[in-house]
């Protein structure tokens, strides 16, 4: 399944880092575990580690940005409280949440025996219409794959991890990723996509869904579902400045069509492993680095969020597969070859 880039869309301005994901930040990694069983086990769990270290005793800056909270996550109100993470972030489907939420626990106390209270961080989006998502069958094991499994390189999108059983703009959603870079940062997105009706979907600008729903139908999809966007960077910001950047997320979301329905939960949570913060000060002082916001930079940083995370939507989408899932149910991929012919009549991709 091709990419954006690999179709010719180049979508935004800053050019991408070296592998087009999250992980070309330096010491991010990503794991998925996958689970396909029978007719109706559709679902999955996919890791986020922001850095090399404990993440317990060395946390990361971070900040959440909710723009619809129709939504169960798990741990975002400390993250506002305290401006960082001290888990690695675990995505999954909705009624999975607690039982990866308490494993994420259990990996944390091995690793640090004196641990007496942890803030798990768990996004998620509902799989229920592919997954028999009541048998809740995400456990233990499955979040330690996803954690101990996770690595640099390149990134496994679509139909994977958390996203095997999603839906986006009425077509097979799940996994998606991409990166923005310059001279000075590197700011990379992953997403998780299960939302958007069909004929809101706009690749590049173009009207792709409300072309494409002429030809296939299914115009009225509902458009309730959620969206889970992780935005990192390697420039060294407070939980302030991660909140501006997390809002920005939004806008990366609406360059594809989304407009937060009603029943849509969608949460953007942004981090910067520049300078993690020690669980344990060596003092009462802690003495950091942060961009300073009368300059260029951090306008760089915004605009590249908004591009990343809207092309790790768009990947998401191409790099689906189409999935039957329970009671016979079918997502069926973005249809590439009509997709194609939209883009070229738009002037988005040129003509073979």
């Amino acid at each position: 399944m091709p990419r954006a880039r690999d179709l010719g869309l180049a979508l935004g301005l800053l050019p991408p880092g070296p592998l087009n994901a999250i992980t070309d930040i330096a010491a991010v990694r990503v794991g998925h575990v996958s689970l396909v069983e029978g007719e109706s086990v559709r679902t999955g769990v996919t890791a986020i580690l922001t850095h090399e270290r404990d993440p317990f005793r060395e946390k990361t800056p971070a900040a959440a940005f909710v723009l619809n909270g129709f939504g169960k996550t798990c741990g975002l109100p400390q993250v506002a409280e305290l401006g960082v993470l001290e888990t690695p972030i675990l995505l999954t489907g909705t009624l999975a949440v607690p039982r990866v939420a308490d494993a994420l626990i259990d990996w944390t106390i091995e690793r640090n025996p004196d641990v007496l209270s942890v803030n798990p961080v768990v996004g998620e989006c509902n799989d229920g219409y592919l997954n028999d998502i009541q048998g809740r069958h995400v456990r233990a094991e499955h979040v330690f794959g996803a954690l101990d499994g996770a690595a640099a390189g390149p990134v496994a999108e679509g139909a994977v991890g958390a996203g095997v059983g999603m839906t986006c703009y009425g077509w097979k959603g799940g996994i998606g990723t991409s990166s923005r870079r310059s001279d000075q940062f590197l700011v990379g997105a992953l997403v998780l996509t299960n939302f958007g009706q069909r004929d809101e979907l706009r690749i590049d600008g173009a009207p792709v869904g409300r072309e494409l729903a002429r030809i296939a139908g299914g115009a009225g999809v509902d458009g309730s579902g959620s969206v889970m966007v992780i935005v990192g960077t390697d420039v060294p910001l407070d939980a302030r400045q991660l909140g501006r950047v997390a809002r920005r997320g939004a806008l990366g979301l609406a360059r594809t069509g989304v407009t937060a329905g009603h029943g849509s939960g969608d949460f953007i949570l942004a981090f910067s492993n520049a300078e993690p913060v020690p669980h344990r000060p060596p003092t009462g002082l802690l003495t950091r680095r942060v961009v300073a916001e009368d300059g260029p930079l951090i306008s760089g940083l915004f605009q590249a969020t908004v591009e990343a995370v809207e092309e790790a939507v768009i990947n998401s989408l191409l790099m689906a597969e189409t999935t039957r899932g329970r009671d016979g149910r079918v997502r069926e991929a973005l249809p590439l070859e009509p997709t194609l012919a939209i883009l070229r009549r738009h002037g988005r991709i040129a003509n073979p």
